[in-house]
């Protein structure tokens, strides 16, 4: 994260003994490697922008922006757009995707839970597959609606945990050690009841929707494989059990495995999200 005034321990490198700092140490690591999988995601990106409504002219901020698929959509819509990640290796990638593009997005290393931005500097805050990922989720949406103007709107895409991505995070966590106490599953951004009580009367015009996208796969075998090597959660999970109980890791390959064969199709993984967009009240 930049450094500011109010969170000098977020800073990476910065040695703290505070869990959740280490906790988001940890993810930033694991995330380093996800570029490969970002392009799965890209058609959903240009479908939460459209989601959101972002206007040419509008400020726009990507929370967990990763290699920039939604940021660089937005841009190219004429926004005015901000990105901020954990990750700068995906920052990088970001940069660099944009450059290609031919947009000016401000790129931040930033932590969801201390945004380095001003009360009410944007009209449109984002996140795909992002927010849903901070320990504390009443810290994430509250930055994220602090950071956003009266009358603003907040869309995001979250995987429920009815389909194959959030139950692959359920496995994980089966198999993962713990996390410290307070952390939340992310999964649980995928339910609207939940979502719902989140936002509170914070927003209004609380809106859902349902979408699907496609995975990509030779075999279950080998999304699994790309898996242990792109998605955060699995990599640091994968690096646990090598070292604790190789046998365990044995037996989390074959239930992955038998995962992934539940939706797998013509070489291909059709996965589901929900999107939420409010505005605030």
């Amino acid at each position: 994260m930049t450094p500011d005034s109010r969170t000098p321990s977020s800073a990476p490198g910065a040695t703290t003994a505070d869990p959740f700092e280490q906790f988001k140490a940890n993810q930033r690591a694991g995330w380093a490697h996800f570029g490969p999988l970002a392009a799965f995601t890209t058609p959903a990106a240009a479908r939460l922008v459209r989601f959101a409504g972002v206007k040419a002219g509008q400020r726009v901020l990507d929370v967990g922006s990763g290699t920039g698929v939604v940021a660089i959509t937005a841009a190219r819509l004429g926004a005015k757009v901000s990105g901020a990640d954990l990750t700068p290796e995906l920052l990088a990638q970001a940069q660099e995707n944009a450059g290609i593009a031919g947009v000016e997005v401000a790129w931040k290393e930033a932590d969801v839970e201390h945004l380095p931005f001003e009360d009410s500097a944007f009209d449109v805050v984002l996140s795909q597959f992002g927010h849903m990922f901070a320990p504390r989720p009443e810290v994430a949406i509250g930055e994220m609606l602090r950071v956003l103007k009266p009358g603003g709107t907040i869309a995001f895409s979250t995987w429920p945990a009815d389909h194959y991505i959030g139950r692959m995070f359920i496995l994980v966590a089966r198999y993962a050690p713990p996390p410290p106490p307070g952390v939340s599953p992310p999964v649980q951004w995928g339910e609207p009841t939940i979502v719902r009580e989140r936002l509170g009367d914070k927003v209004k015009d609380l809106a859902f929707d349902r979408d699907f996208m496609t995975i990509f796969a030779l075999s279950p075998q080998h999304l699994r494989f790309v898996s242990e090597r792109t998605a955060g959660p699995v990599i640091k999970m994968i690096e646990a059990l090598q070292a604790s109980d190789p046998a365990k890791l044995t037996e989390f390959r074959r239930e992955f495995d038998a995962l992934v064969a539940q939706y797998f199709e013509g070489n291909t993984v059709r996965q589901s999200y929900l999107m939420t967009r409010a505005v605030t009240a």
